[in-house]
């Protein structure tokens, strides 16, 4: 029992056969671990560091129920470090000084360095995390961190640039089921002494439905044993009805706020901009259903339709803009059905970037060069005195000639003949590249500098 007493030792013993049946089947040993061979693998390198103790600090960053908290216990099991852990979101700087000390104590008397492990690492704010810098910089602290937010975005990069990052993907359904079966059938830390079976269908139904987050699924496979009555035969029987009971709305890995938000938006305008229809409404169904903001998918079409539309089909912002200001006035469910017209229109439409290239163009060539001098026949004449200026003097008012088309140059003198419109050869921008080269063209007949 160590330096406990009866009554804390019973605690424990009783707080550990109570706990949910996620946390009494975390792995204990790196043989135990299910899935992420991609970096546990037996040639990987996070395999060989926490096999020979030698782990240096690390971020471990994916979605909910993909083992990062189990790694970490995993490694406090197998280390002759001392291991502390610590929760982001209720730890405060007072609780990283106290470990701080007790490490720099540690290491002193012992010469054993500690291993602190933060769970939730992106909920500490940029002063707590320059708080630990240092110490993770000077061996202090070897430093696990845990995250389901994109570090890159959510830690300080000089902790990034100090620790390995290793992302954890979402469990396949194949190694959900090895879960699942293993919660079945472990008597000992699982719920094999209720005697319960699950049929093929209802294993893979959950491990379909939990979307790769082994929690969830396990979750779903202990309420079903708990809340099922004991067939004639003695033994409980888990079948699809009773599966699709225990995990009825399947796990959507989405975080308004963090990768899931910023990855499946991605995904929606790429694939509009890729012209894949049946693409686009299905992302745009993941974000509605996760509750995303309808406003925040209006703007993001309208953007669509003008950087990847552009005049291609210029109905295509039309579209997109009326059902913005619809969806407003709407609101959800009837929402969705505005916000699906808008974004198979935009992904059918022919695409362009015709118009993000012509003003980032002319951007660039504006900060990088002298602001040249507006010809005069151009600028402003409707006050007194302007024509003193020479101001408006020698303007060729485009209606006066054929075709409503003067061929008077516009563009300043030391930025004449540069081109920074480039109108493709989808849709309309075929007719208007055209009608713009057959005027152009009559102008140079003319003698004109256009």
């Amino acid at each position: 029992m160590g330096d406990l007493d009866l009554f804390e030792y019973m605690a424990q013993q009783n707080k550990e056969t109570e706990a949910p049946l996620a946390a009494r089947l975390r792995p204990r040993t790196l043989d135990e671990v299910v899935g992420q061979q991609h970096i546990i693998g037996k040639d990987k390198l996070l395999y060989r560091a926490i096999k020979a103790d030698k782990l240096s600090s690390v971020i471990f960053y994916g979605p909910p129920g993909t083992g990062k908290t189990t790694l970490a216990k995993v490694i406090a099991n197998t280390t002759r470090s001392v291991f502390k852990q610590i929760n982001a979101t209720s730890a405060g700087k007072k609780d990283m000084e106290e470990v701080i000390e007790e490490a720099k104590s540690h290491y002193g008397r012992y010469g054993e360095k500690t291993i602190l492990f933060i769970d939730e690492i992106h909920r500490f704010n940029k002063g707590q995390q320059d708080y630990l810098l240092p110490f993770v910089e000077d061996g202090t602290v070897i430093l696990i961190g845990a995250t389901t937010e994109n570090p890159y975005f959510e830690v300080n990069g000089a902790l990034i640039s100090r620790s390995v990052i290793f992302e954890l993907l979402p469990l396949t359904n194949e190694d959900i089921k090895v879960l699942l079966k293993r919660a079945l059938e472990d008597t000992e830390r699982g719920m094999g002494m209720y005697h319960a079976e699950a049929t093929e269908e209802a294993l893979d139904f959950i491990a379909d439905m939990a979307n790769g987050d082994a929690r969830s699924a396990i979750n779903a496979i202990e309420l079903g044993i708990l809340t099922t009555e004991k067939s004639e035969d003695g033994r409980i029987h888990i079948d699809i009805d009773i599966a699709s009971e225990c995990i009825q709305k399947r796990v959507l890995k989405y975080d308004k706020n963090g990768d899931g938000h910023y990855d499946t938006i991605s995904a929606f305008i790429k694939s509009m901009r890729g012209s894949d229809p049946d693409a686009a409404v299905y992302y745009l169904a993941r974000m509605i259903a996760a509750g995303e903001e309808p406003a925040f998918i209006a703007r993001r079409i309208m953007i669509c339709a003008s950087e990847d539309v552009s005049n291609a089909d210029p109905m295509a912002m039309v579209v997109a803009v009326n059902a913005a200001q619809a969806v407003e006035r709407l609101g959800m469910p009837e929402a969705r059905i505005l916000l699906a017209q808008a974004a198979i229109y935009v992904a059918c439409a022919p695409k362009s970037n015709s118009s993000i290239c012509a003003i980032d163009d002319a951007l660039s060539y504006v900060q990088e060069n002298r602001s040249g001098e507006i010809p005069p026949y151009l600028k402003d004449a409707h006050y007194k005195g302007s024509s003193k200026l020479g101001h408006g003097i020698g303007y060729e008012y485009s209606h006066d000639f054929p075709e409503h088309y003067s061929g008077q140059p516009y563009l300043p003198e030391d930025a004449r003949g540069k081109k920074f419109v480039n109108l493709s050869e989808q849709g309309l921008e075929k007719q208007l590249s055209e009608w713009i080269g057959h005027l152009r063209s009559r102008g140079k007949k003319e003698g004109k500098d256009v």
